[in-house]
């Protein structure tokens, strides 16, 4: 609850709205397993609405 909080107040809305573009095209590619979930965890931060 904090992190989504503070990503809210602190975050410039385009930036928020890139980040939700790179979750949503995320795509494992020629990363590892653990740093593919690595990154779709730290992605997740920023749009909470399709992570459910």
């Amino acid at each position: 609850m904090f992190k989504r909080e503070f990503l809210m107040k602190y975050f410039p809305a385009d930036v928020k709205n890139k980040k939700v573009v790179e979750f949503m095209e995320l795509k494992q590619g020629n990363m590892s397993v653990a740093e593919y979930a690595a990154k779709f965890e730290s992605l997740c931060a920023f749009s909470p609405h399709y992570n459910t």
